[in-house]
């Protein structure tokens, strides 16, 4: 079994690359309806000027919809995007790919696709708890993340 676990800071560049690249997908996917929000907001504009508290209300209301709509689907492909390539022969998502580490089961074998979304899922977790889930890669021994731990896997090099 590979024993050269990935430290924090090379998965911390993985995670970076790997923004990037979603970040333009999901700017290509999301630039369509924020477009049509805009045009929404301008003709609501006019309706907030008469001091209509109703109709301030209702614009908050739907600013909130949205950007809480827009956080599910981030996290949903994020997590499938993460399961899916973690679970495929490549083991890695493209940035892990590019500095040469990948995802593994304890044993050292490819993660199962439910393992890597049960990893994935935990990362809302390591995220929310003011990233400590993440920091941890940094002092424990095997290099695991909260998430690595709770689905028993590690990222190493390869």
């Amino acid at each position: 079994m590979n024993t050269n676990y990935a430290g924090f800071w090379l998965r911390f560049v993985a995670y970076i690359i790997d923004g990037l690249i979603l970040g333009c997908v999901q700017f290509i996917l999301v630039m369509p309806v924020l477009a049509v929000f805009g045009v929404g907001i301008v003709s609501r504009a006019k309706e907030l000027e008469s001091g209509d508290e109703a109709a301030a209300l209702s614009f908050v209301a739907t600013f909130m919809a949205f950007f809480v709509l827009y956080q599910i689907v981030f996290w949903i492909l994020q997590i499938l995007y993460h399961s899916f390539m973690e679970s495929s022969k490549f083991q890695g998502s493209v940035g892990k790919l590019a500095l040469g580490i990948k995802v593994t089961d304890m044993d050292g074998n490819k993660v199962e696709f439910g393992k890597a979304i049960v990893r994935n899922l935990s990362k809302i977790v390591s995220y929310y708890i003011a990233l400590i889930g993440y920091i941890m890669a940094a002092f424990t021994d095997k290099k695991q993340a909260l998430h690595d731990m709770i689905a028993s896997a590690l990222v190493v090099r390869k």
